[in-house]
């Protein structure tokens, strides 16, 4: 059974391959366009330009999780999300909320909210379980071992696709255990989170794995930094602004994996990618 929000995005989704999920930064701190959309109206446009590029949903944050990034209070976290989300609710668009708090949350759904994006997959708040549970919305399981601040010291796996898998799995029986649905759950491998780029070349790599759990994935590799040092000296990177090529690249390998959506702040190139990947006829790419 599908969720009826998964089913009234892809209803309006008109082409073959994921769907694509844009992003709305409103924070100061971003590590990839920090300040760039922290005005209100600003970020309402944004996200009003990124469906217009093709993006089938919004995803709206206003908490940093940049390695380092400390968190706003709870209010300043409400104040720079909720009336972006409502505004882009209010026109129709499917609003994800980027959060790991179960307040932020609650209040952004009774804003117009459609999904929980919660980069914690739901330990970070306790009281996060319940709320999913009870407001039946689609939640991402996003893996993850720690807050901005000190994850990357948690970056060790022996085998990391089978650890993530593992570890997604047993989120996901804590979730339904408090009363969530299987029909609600969408897996985030976490590429980027408490992972080296070896990490996350071999989760991208064993992207079919994840999506063999029997969940819609949402896998995100946008401007980040393993993508962006290909090809570039030890030490270098391409610019964040200048990662566009790179990331529709391996969102294009996301959707061979038949993963459900991809998270990008670039939502043309990975349009463009996902088209030539799912032209009818292609040859193995």
């Amino acid at each position: 059974m599908t969720h009826a929000v998964l089913e009234r995005i892809a209803a309006g989704h008109d082409r073959p391959g994921p769907v694509v999920m844009g992003i709305v930064n409103v924070t100061p701190d971003s590590f990839s366009d920090g300040g760039r959309w922290i005005e209100t109206d600003s970020a309402i446009a944004h996200g009003r330009e990124l469906v217009a590029a093709g993006a089938s949903i919004v995803d709206v944050g206003g908490e940093s999780t940049r390695p380092g990034a400390e968190r706003p209070s709870e209010a300043e976290e409400l104040r720079r999300v909720v009336p972006v989300v409502e505004a882009l609710a209010a026109d129709g668009i499917a609003v994800s909320v980027d959060t790991m708090r179960a307040s932020v949350a609650e209040v952004a759904l009774a804003a117009g909210g459609a999904i929980i994006n919660d980069v914690s997959g739901g330990p970070a708040d306790p009281q996060m379980p319940a709320l999913v549970a009870s407001s039946g919305a689609p939640f991402v399981v996003m893996h993850w071992r720690g807050h901005a601040h000190d994850m990357q010291t948690r970056a060790e796996y022996a085998d990391v696709v089978a650890e993530v898998c593992a570890e997604m799995t047993a989120r996901v029986d804590v979730l339904l255990a408090a009363g969530a649905s299987r029909d609600q759950l969408i897996l985030d491998p976490g590429i980027g989170f408490a992972k080296t780029a070896e990490h996350n070349w071999r989760l991208l790599a064993g992207l079919e794995q994840v999506v063999d759990l029997g969940h819609p994935v949402l896998p995100g590799t946008s401007r980040k930094g393993f993508p962006g040092s290909v090809g570039r000296a030890p030490g270098e990177e391409r610019p964040l602004d200048a990662r566009a090529v790179v990331t529709a690249a391996t969102s294009a390998r996301a959707a061979r994996a038949g993963v459900w959506c991809v998270r990008v702040h670039d939502v043309t190139a990975t349009v463009d990618a996902i088209d030539v990947v799912a032209a009818p006829g292609e040859v193995a790419l």
